[in-house]
């Protein structure tokens, strides 16, 4: 199971509920979950409900080539990160597609040159700032984000050289 991200992906839906998302095939100049995404990976969504304000952004798994799973709701309408109950009418169409959510992109206004961006413990965006001149890229003592540290006696031509081998 792989994170796949592809243009123009869209499908519409009848859908009720909170469950698993039944796709009823390709938007007019668009192409399927099935065939942009595949069955098994995941992929970032967007589910529109037409006619409302309802809507629900998230990552979910193509279970079936008709099938996707609403996994983990990264944001919705309720502005919260629960299901959205669709359909509650029953005569609504939803537009199910493909999208890359705002807080999963690095805002460049936020680094400036030389930030190391990398993802966080939380799975977002995060930078490290500049180091200074003669400190080294590390990992931290948790293992869970890179940090600056003073070279050790390790020679800047030898640093230089594992970075390029890396």
């Amino acid at each position: 199971m792989a994170l796949v991200l592809n243009d123009r992906v869209k499908e519409t839906s009848t859908t009720q509920g909170t469950g698993d998302i039944t796709l009823a095939g390709a938007s007019t100049g668009f192409i399927s979950f099935n065939t942009g995404i595949g069955t098994s990976n995941t992929t970032y969504y967007c589910i529109f409900e037409q006619g409302t304000n309802n809507f629900e952004i998230g990552l979910g798994t193509l279970s079936a080539s008709t099938t996707l799973q609403r996994t983990t709701v990264i944001k919705n309408s309720a502005g919260n990160t629960s299901k959205i109950d669709f359909n509650t009418g029953g005569s609504s169409t939803l537009d199910v597609f493909c999208t890359f959510p705002a807080n999963k992109t690095i805002d460049m206004v936020l680094t400036t040159q030389g930030d190391v961006p990398y993802a966080s413990a939380a799975n977002t965006p995060a930078r490290l700032g500049l180091g200074s001149a003669g400190q080294v890229l590390q990992v931290n003592s948790g293992g869970t984000a890179p940090e600056w540290a003073t070279s050790s006696g390790v020679s800047s031509g030898f640093v230089i050289a594992m970075s390029i081998a890396l």
